[in-house]
């Protein structure tokens, strides 16, 4: 028998607090994910003093969804909004644990996009921080993984710079922004530290950030991977249900020929690419209006043509992405031309049902 999440919600509900209220009512439940016979969430209280108080209602809560038919297994983690730092036991990167054979499900989330390209500088996790924020726009329940671990991006371009909490040293509370649920090994560092890690390293580090971030239900994680064909895209696709992945490239023939090895790839790991996305596709002056093609023009619409793949659309460059970037504000957040191709690129994969 399944578990429905309205059920346990229900059970919860019916768990009385101190003072009045239930644990739904008082709003706090957090990050509650249901994989299969087993319910994960996050009790968030205030601080120590309510933690301590509510002990018993803790155990009363797992008491009631053990007793739920078809319930195996319930792990409940109590954390206070204040907490900012997690605590030393809680360590990112090591050599992966063992799991069983095949793709394993991350507990929560209904399909992984990933985002690749074969080389860097083409503007790759700029196109994932628009992309994931498009598709919050669009109502779709989004999460951003930051899997550049040499190279992490992701919180300037979010616009957060937090620790994410880990109240048991295991479970790690992600961060949220613009609507998108986010994490990146760069929140785990100090400003201008360096990654100097091996390959198992790497991987241990992406089996964590994908297996202990208590990500809640998603419709959507993207996953913006670095650039090339290594260790961290080899583990994301052999040891994960990839729904599929959108390779970026600007029009150049340098990348081009890097894109078309990304491409090679995905389809050597039985990776489904769902389109290519031509970026930094045309430059328009502000002042006349002027069209230039810096790097060239519709190559990459070409090239998807010639390998029978979708071409999802083209974002031009502008001063306005790079501001917005380096703010924190995802230029798909706003408005305008640029927001609006984001919009398209996301509204087309909504429509197609993988994001």
């Amino acid at each position: 028998m399944s578990v429905v999440r309205e059920d346990v919600l229900r059970v919860l509900s019916s768990v009385a607090l101190p003072g009045g209220g239930n644990l739904v009512s008082r709003d706090l439940v957090r990050a509650l994910t249901i994989s299969g016979s087993e319910i994960r969430f996050v009790l968030e209280v205030s601080g120590p003093e309510e933690a301590r108080a509510l002990a018993p209602v803790q155990a009363e809560a797992e008491a009631r969804l053990r007793a739920m038919p078809g319930v195996t297994q319930v792990s409940v983690v109590m954390t206070a909004p204040t907490a900012t730092k997690a605590p030393p036991s809680l360590k990112i990167g090591g050599h992966p644990t063992p799991q069983p054979a095949g793709p394993q499900p991350v507990p929560g989330v209904a399909r992984i996009l990933a985002v690749g390209s074969g080389k860097g500088g083409v503007g790759k996790s700029t196109v994932s921080s628009n992309l994931a924020v498009a598709l919050a726009r669009q109502g779709r329940r989004v999460g951003l993984l930051d899997a550049d671990i040499y190279g992490p991006s992701q919180p300037r371009m979010m616009g957060v710079n937090q620790r994410p909490a880990s109240p048991d040293g295991k479970t790690i509370i992600p961060l949220k922004a613009h609507g998108v649920t986010l994490m990146s090994i760069g929140l785990m560092l100090k400003e201008g530290d360096a990654v100097v890690w091996r390959g198992p390293m790497l991987m241990g580090a992406l089996q964590q950030m994908l297996g202990q971030v208590a990500w809640g239900d998603l419709d959507v994680l993207i996953v913006d991977l670095p650039p090339g064909t290594g260790d961290v895209q080899l583990t994301l696709c052999q040891r994960y249900p990839v729904t599929g992945a959108v390779v970026v490239s600007t029009p150049q023939d340098v990348a081009l020929l890097d894109a078309r090895k990304a491409l090679k790839m995905f389809e050597m790991l039985k990776t489904p690419v769902l389109g290519l996305i031509e970026n930094m596709s045309m430059y328009v002056c502000p002042n006349c209006g002027h069209e230039a093609h810096i790097f060239g023009h519709g190559g990459v619409a070409a090239e998807a043509a010639a390998m029978g793949l979708p071409f999802l659309g083209e974002i031009p460059i502008s001063l306005d992405v790079r501001l917005a970037g380096d703010a924190g504000t995802p230029v798909a957040a706003g408005d305008g031309p640029i927001a609006e191709a984001y919009a398209r690129i996301a509204a087309r994969l909504v429509a197609e049902g993988v994001a």
